[in-house]
């Protein structure tokens, strides 16, 4: 089991078929260890972008007013303003949905828990 623990930690997007390759386990085991054992499962890894609040909103919106004004008060301020980029570029780029699965651990429910 904590072989199978160690792999998942290494590597998020291993499947159950490469895990149990891997192994040399039976693919109904080694699912039966990332599901019951571990308490884990595939979830789709997708970026979601954050919504900014009001306040945030608002600050974004004060600096744009004041960079214009001083562009109207300067016509030679941007020359003097140097940009960069900070892009973050991540190693592995997925061409389907089921590619960007990785294995995170889920809350099981208690039982009875729904029951009335």
């Amino acid at each position: 089991m904590e072989i199978v623990r160690a792999l998942v930690r290494s590597d998020r997007r291993l499947t159950v078929r490469m895990i149990a390759s891997e192994l040399n386990l039976n693919h109904t085991t080694v699912h039966q260890i990332l599901t019951e054992e571990l308490a884990i499962k595939k979830l789709c890894a997708k970026f979601v972008p954050k919504n900014l609040t009001i306040e945030q909103k608002d600050n974004q919106m004060d600096v744009c007013l004041h960079l214009l004004e001083r562009i109207q008060s300067d016509r030679n301020f941007l020359k003097n303003v140097i940009t960069g980029e900070e892009t973050w570029i991540f190693e592995y780029d997925p061409e389907t949905k089921r590619q960007s699965m990785e294995w995170h651990h889920v809350r099981k429910k208690r039982e009875g828990a729904n029951q009335k």
